[in-house]
């Protein structure tokens, strides 16, 4: 998604706008769109919580030969996310753009709708398929299943759908989305009624992550990732930012342990770019800080310390394997990430 406010109502409430590009790519094709290697590239930006989840996904399930990516700069502007940053020249080197918005706009002239990320173009012509923020990732797991690396895990199995739905139903409305209404409240009592909301929240979340490793059981799910890539913001973002501060991630032991549990483990935190989230939310969001400075902090070496989950038993891969290396190009910077800048200073 664009991380920008679409639409705040009357009454105050943020309301994001999830009119979404819902075609789909499937193993059958019957949206016209099949499941094939090599055609499609999936467009993310490393700031976005939304396009995060699709990077992470992707990772996980070994799909990097398959399905190519092109990674958009922290930063955009009313036309869209844009390469400036990223790629040479300015312009992705497979789809020869310099914005997004030039495939949205190869999908229907008259587009109106936000320039989000995640969206997946298709390379035939160059015109995205779809920017199903929640389908996407469900897709890379169910429909592209014959592709999946050997050892990948199955994050939404059959036998506990119904439960990674609620969970993640939960997590959006209260939890990934409730950061942003609080942030971007229009009045007092909007903000107050988001705020509380999100806390209970996370105190459910809390609770519940005391006795069990993950989110439903003993192995990492979709519903992990999701609440993932909210907390990996949490503490350099949303605390100060978005006004998210009855108490730091760093103060909730559980979520904090699970966050840095999920972080230390491949896949998750080599994901991740600090510099980019940080520079993101503060410069993009100039109602909210029009100074646009970027603050220092926090700390980040504390993602890399212990946190003793394995004690409640499970395995974030079940009978599978962590992925391998991350693909050539797509390392995040060593000094935007303490847990990639660290395995570069113990490396041989």
């Amino acid at each position: 998604m664009s991380d920008t406010p679409r639409y705040v109502a009357t009454d105050g409430e943020f309301e994001r706008d999830t009119t979404y590009i819902t075609t789909r790519i499937t193993a059958d094709g019957r949206d016209g769109f099949p499941v094939e290697p090599g055609r499609y590239r999936l467009v993310v930006a490393r700031a976005c919580p939304w396009a995060h989840r699709s990077i992470i996904v992707r990772r996980l399930l070994g799909l990097e030969p398959l399905l190519s990516m092109a990674i958009a700069g922290p930063t955009h502007d009313p036309r869209s996310w844009n390469f400036a940053e990223t790629a040479p020249g300015g312009r992705d080197p497979v789809l020869g753009i310099e914005r997004l918005q030039e495939a949205y706009l190869a999908r229907d002239p008259d587009y109106d709708k936000g320039i989000t990320v995640p969206a997946i173009v298709d390379l035939t012509t160059g015109a995205v398929v779809t920017n199903d923020v929640p389908q996407i990732t469900l897709d890379l797991s169910t429909e592209w299943r014959s592709h999946h690396r050997p050892g990948a895990p199955d994050l939404f199995p059959d036998g506990r759908r119904d439960e990674i739905d609620r969970l993640m139903a939960e997590i959006y409305d209260d939890v990934n989305n409730g950061v942003y209404r609080c942030g971007f409240a229009g009045r007092q009592e909007s903000y107050e009624r988001a705020f509380r909301r999100l806390f209970a929240r996370l105190d459910e979340l809390e609770a519940r992550l005391r006795h069990q490793r993950y989110l439903a059981g003993d192995t990492i799910t979709e519903a992990d990732v999701r609440l993932f890539t909210t907390l990996v913001r949490f503490d350099a973002v949303y605390h100060g930012h978005f006004k998210c501060n009855r108490h730091k991630l760093t103060e909730l032991p559980a979520l904090w342990a699970y966050a840095r549990d999920l972080f230390q483990t491949p896949g998750f935190g080599d994901t991740v770019d600090f510099d980019h989230i940080k520079r993101h939310y503060y410069c993009v969001h100039s109602d909210i800080n029009p100074t646009g400075i970027v603050p220092a902090g926090p700390d980040l070496a504390a993602w890399l310390t212990p946190h003793d989950r394995h004690q409640l038993g499970g395995s974030p891969f079940g009978d599978g394997s962590p992925p391998g290396p991350v693909a050539p190009g797509e390392a995040v910077p060593p000094e935007h990430n303490p847990l990639i800048a660290a395995s570069l200073s113990t490396a041989p």
